[in-house]
């Protein structure tokens, strides 16, 4: 299995995001994307502790993806999923 980079960065542009910081990266310690298909059918609990035991989700294009990560800022569930915003 290839291994992570110590020094990667996640670049996200949605900027209304709780873990979303200057320079559009994503500052969250763990991140979860996944097919529309599958993300659209979990509950917005569902998110990165659970990706060890997610389903392969194939897609065609980056359309068809999208990040369970995205916690809206301000709205008090920063935590809920369990992924923590890095400081």
């Amino acid at each position: 299995m290839p291994q992570t980079p110590a020094n990667q960065h996640i670049h996200c542009s949605v900027s209304n995001c709780h873990y979303w910081a200057q320079g559009n990266l994503c500052v969250a310690n763990e991140i979860l994307v996944t097919s529309d298909r599958v993300g659209d059918a979990q509950p917005d609990s569902w998110d990165a502790p659970q990706a060890s035991a997610a389903p392969a989700t194939p897609v065609n294009s980056c359309m068809d993806t999208c990040c369970k990560t995205f916690a809206p800022e301000g709205t008090g569930k920063n935590r809920a999923d369990g992924v923590y915003k890095m400081t």
